[in-house]
């Protein structure tokens, strides 16, 4: 690899390949690929913005960042935890290395930077959609990687050369100024296009106007709470979901469809990460939590465990922890089957085997291919409540928390009419609604720095402990580039 593309330190242009489309930029230097071989004619640029989503997915199936650190999960038949499960980490051990995030920021920057100078002029939309969905991902990725680390370097130019600039982390207020930025003028795309439609949802894999406004909200309570935005944020992310609103999605009446109906036939989902058996080679990340044949053989009860035959389809690694299982105080909600299922061994409880993403069973075995989701309705009502909650708005606070509790069964809210009693029954419905989808870590962080709970108190592996609630940077990033600093507390 060339020293250049050593030394960038948070800029990793490194192949991706998908799937009925050609590997993109898969040679060094970029300047080579970018010249001799893509943004030749606009046709270039829709396998491109193709490739970009491979990254995501990614993201979207690492659960180290959104679930590990968490109170969500405990060993299961063995063990896979990082040492984000235990709060462990320092800057020698499990440190993160961004590459990955500036892999997929880089490819963005560079379309960006190329589709300027092609016209589009028998289909001006269709740049439109490109460029809105490039903005989109671009986003997408800083305001991860944000949640994960704070502070972190800005790029926004293409790198076509070897003159790639070192930068320092920016904080991560201006992150979040860019990342609203982003997601304002691909919404702004999306809106002067000819045949726009706010309901338009042409793939629940990529973006679409809906999709971009659940990802604003989603920013914009994290910008509230975490990075200093305030009330202003607050009251935009009610505004911002009312869009949503407005896209013609609603809830499955069946909890079970949540994730048993693939997204692209799913009325609930927004956008999910597709995943199909062969096309995804190895599943996604529930295979941690599917248990094998071999470890479950002789369950009473067998038949209600999803299991793979295989371990290479499923480790049992992963089950329910006794505080998430508090959170469902009531017996009959509807969610519990499709959450988890107490396995039975000679009349004994053993292992609560999680059974969110069940995968699907096909003829030789189960594969764990659900599609991941990363916005549904439910969880854009949930936001919605949680932004009146902090607004002292009570009444409309209860109004969408009530909606999701009546399909489970649950009933109405009727606890204290109190702002902190709300905020944290908005908190608890989330970790019920939303068990083992990927977020719950961000949920405590920011209702940690919202003042409705005290996260080293709640979650069990941080008791006792300072570890800060942002990752350390690897120490290879520090070295490649001088003006990273680490992580506060670290």
């Amino acid at each position: 690899m060339k020293q250049w593309m050593i030394k960038i330190g948070f800029v990793a242009m490194a192949a991706f390949g998908v799937a009925g489309c050609k590997a993109i930029l898969d040679v060094d230097p970029q300047s080579s690929i970018t010249e001799q071989v893509f943004f030749k004619n606009e046709g270039d640029f829709e396998p491109n913005v193709v490739g970009i989503y491979s990254v995501l997915r990614s993201l979207v199936n690492n659960n180290t960042y959104g679930m590990e650190r968490s109170e969500e999960l405990v060993s299961g038949s063995n063990s896979r935890f990082t040492v984000a499960w235990s709060h462990t980490l320092s800057p020698s051990s499990g440190a993160l290395n961004y590459a990955e995030w500036y892999r997929g920021i880089g490819h963005c920057n560079l379309l960006l930077d190329k589709i300027k100078d092609f016209p589009f002029s028998s289909n001006p939309d269709l740049k439109k959609k490109i460029v809105a969905e490039t903005l989109a991902l671009r986003a997408f990725f800083y305001f991860h990687l944000t949640r994960v680390i704070g502070d972190a370097p800005l790029m926004l130019q293409a790198v076509v050369d070897e003159n790639v600039p070192l930068l320092p982390r920016s904080p991560a207020a201006d992150v979040m100024k860019q990342v609203l930025a982003d997601l304002d003028a691909a919404l702004e795309q999306y809106s002067s296009m000819d045949n726009f439609a706010r309901n338009s949802y042409p793939s629940k894999y990529r973006f679409a106007y809906g999709s971009v406004q659940a990802l604003k909200a989603d920013a914009l309570l994290w910008n509230a709470k975490v990075t200093g935005g305030g009330d202003a944020s607050l009251q935009q992310a009610i505004t911002t979901i009312g869009e949503i609103e407005m896209t013609g999605l609603s809830l499955n009446e069946d909890f079970a469809n949540v994730t048993g109906t693939r997204a692209s036939a799913n009325k609930e989902v927004l956008m999910a990460a597709y995943y199909q058996r062969d096309e995804t080679p190895g599943g996604n990340y529930a295979k941690n939590a599917l248990p094998f044949l071999s470890i479950v053989q002789g369950a009473s009860n067998i038949d209600k465990i999803p299991y793979a035959v295989s371990s290479g389809n499923g480790q049992g690694a992963y089950q329910i922890s006794p505080l998430s299982k508090s959170l469902f105080t009531n017996n009959a909600d509807k969610r519990i089957p499709y959450t988890w299922v107490v396995e039975l061994q000679a009349g004994v409880q053993k292992i609560s085997r999680i059974t969110k993403y069940p995968g699907t069973k096909y003829s030789d075995d189960r594969i764990p291919d659900n599609d991941l989701i990363l916005y549904r309705l439910a969880d854009v009502f949930l936001m919605k409540a949680e932004a009146y909650a902090a607004l002292n708005d009570l009444p409309n606070s209860v109004k969408y928390p009530d909606t999701v509790r009546l399909r489970a069964g649950t009933g109405r809210y009727a606890g204290a009419n109190t702002k902190a009693a709300i905020e944290r029954e908005i908190l608890d419905e989330r970790g019920r609604e939303l068990y083992f989808e990927n977020k719950r870590w961000f949920d405590l962080v920011r209702f940690h720095k919202g003042g409705t709970i005290d996260v080293y108190k709640y979650v069990p592996n941080l008791a006792g402990k300072t570890t800060p609630l942002f990752w350390p940077v690897n120490s290879t990033v520090i070295a490649n580039n001088p003006k990273i600093d680490q992580t506060d507390g670290y």
